[in-house]
């Protein structure tokens, strides 16, 4: 019976709620089996949802239930003002899904602050920096400094799956938080960064299943993070470049990326000893040489236009073969993924721990911590488990989805 209640909501809460999470009244409506008229009706005043319905739409827009009492809704700064400037989304008017994903991704980052202070633990800071007059390869070699990993590890890695974990740790550990957000369509946006800092944000869509392609795609927000620390990129609310001027900085992370990921000197002694003619290599020979490194041939084929083993020309003929190679791949199946792997792939491993340690030091209730891991409390200690090892074992628990 109780359902069937009026709730007194504050019908402008409902109308900043909803717009807040990017949804038209039409397809609200729809997900309540109502009609828009009735939930324009709510917004104004005219009548109120019942207990059940608001209850429901405070899930549909990912907020406490509680909020919709408020006597007005709260002052938040822009999402936009928070991350970089991505291609094709325009500030103010992102996807649904992406701002429930940005928002989240600032929400953790907001907790890890937090509960570190609690802590009384210290914040690895982000001081590397990179500008645009630069050469693109100086700015790799500075990342690539920065991880401190040596090309003898990288090629002695026995899969792509565990060359993106080292790889998300080592950023992880040169003080950027690493989140991976569900239920964005690649076609919008593959990886974002928030430009804050201390603990600057790095956000990987798990549509993206091939490890490789992820491991480019953290390495090219990491490069855009380096030139905000440089102050040479700002938050895509800010950002005031043409297409055209923006397109080259997209270029440059490109190249930057491309060269920490494959270092120069082995780079050229690999393609050296494949003895390939300029303009010559194709779909195979570019997959050869990106699998020793575990990266994706895309990667390997921008490191080879950089280096000018690919003219310009012979890179854009690759890459439409290589589009319509992975056009005729059949798709691939979805394995499973536990709960703690879903939470781990996620939530990353540090912002996991300092949970965990602020659970055990009673500074928040098991409910917070289940809340702030989107995991039940049962599966904590397996999340233990998982956090003694480490990326060292041969869990795939940081594979994402």
């Amino acid at each position: 019976m109780a359902a069937s209640v009026s709730a007194l909501v504050n019908p402008p809460l409902l109308v900043w709620a909803r717009e807040e999470s990017g949804y038209e009244p039409e397809w609200v409506a729809k997900k309540l089996s109502v009609k828009p008229e009735r939930l324009l009706a709510w917004e104004q005043g005219e009548c109120k949802p019942t207990v059940r319905q608001a209850r429901y739409l405070a899930k549909l827009y990912q907020r406490p239930f509680g909020v919709f009492f408020f006597p007005q809704p709260p002052v938040l700064p822009p999402l936009a003002g928070e991350y970089r400037r991505l291609p094709g989304v325009e500030p103010g008017v992102e996807s649904p899904e992406l701002r429930l994903a940005l928002r989240v991704m600032s929400q953790r980052r907001e907790i890890t602050m937090g509960l570190l202070e609690e802590l009384g633990a210290a914040i690895t800071e982000f001081r590397t920096t990179a500008h645009l007059s630069e050469g693109a390869p100086e700015v790799g070699v500075r990342l690539r400094a920065l991880l401190g990993v040596t090309v003898q590890e990288q090629l002695g890695w026995s899969s792509e799956w565990e060359a993106w974990r080292q790889w998300r740790g080592a950023v992880e550990a040169a003080g950027v938080l690493v989140f991976q957000f569900p239920k964005v369509p690649l076609s919008q946006v593959r990886g974002v960064s928030l430009l804050k800092f201390p603990l600057p944000v790095i956000g990987l869509n798990s549509k993206e299943d091939a490890p490789g392609a992820r491991i480019f795609t953290l390495f090219h927000e990491l490069v855009h993070i380096a030139l905000a620390a440089g102050q040479d990129e700002q938050s895509a609310i800010k950002e005031t470049r043409s297409d055209t001027a923006w397109s080259k900085v997209e270029r440059f992370a490109e190249e930057a990326a491309s060269a920490a990921l494959i270092p120069g000197e082995v780079f050229r002694t690999f393609v050296g000893c494949m003895s390939v003619a300029r303009d010559a290599w194709d779909v195979a020979l570019v997959r050869t040489l990106a699998a020793k490194f575990r990266v994706t041939p895309l990667a390997m084929a921008t490191r080879l236009r950089s280096a000018g083993t690919l003219t310009w020309r012979g890179y854009e003929r690759w890459k439409s073969a290589w589009g319509e190679y992975v056009a005729a791949l059949a798709p691939r199946s979805g394995g499973f993924a536990s709960p703690v792997d879903k939470t781990l792939g996620r939530s990353g491993r540090p912002f996991a721990q300092v949970v965990i340690e602020a659970l055990d030091s009673n500074r928040i209730t098991a409910v917070q911590a289940s809340r702030y891991l989107d995991l039940r409390f049962h599966h904590f200690e397996k999340l233990r488990s998982e956090l003694r090892l480490g990326a060292r074992s041969g869990s795939t628990a940081d594979d994402g989805e």
